[in-house]
């Protein structure tokens, strides 16, 4: 998802604009398309974030959606169910963060 919009805003910064809304749709739909990988942005308050917060999604809303975005993969390229599709970042421990205090199942919005 890119940025609608640039401004500069009041302290000089810069801001922009998205719908953080769609990203799920947009990552469902090129993961049905078969891309081979995805980017977004994360962070754990988007709404309090230094910049770019309307394009990030929110970090306790992100395993369930990669779960999703794995799912879409294996389905729509017709793969054996044991073939490999790792959507985790590197290094990243999901089961810790799916234990923590951030990771909870509420609306991302």
């Amino acid at each position: 998802q890119q940025p609608a919009a640039r401004s500069v805003d009041a302290s000089g910064g810069v801001a922009s604009g998205g719908l953080r809304e769609l990203i799920p749709t947009v990552g469902r739909a090129c993961v049905a398309a078969g891309v081979d990988g995805v980017f977004m942005e994360m962070h754990d308050d988007p709404r309090a974030a230094p910049c770019d917060g309307p394009t990030q999604w929110p970090l306790r809303a992100a395993l369930p959606l990669l779960e999703e975005l794995k799912a879409i993969a294996t389905a729509s390229r017709a793969r054996e169910e044991d073939a490999p599709i790792d959507l985790t970042p590197d290094g990243y421990d999901w089961v810790r963060l799916r234990q923590s205090s951030i990771y909870k199942a509420e609306d991302p919005a």
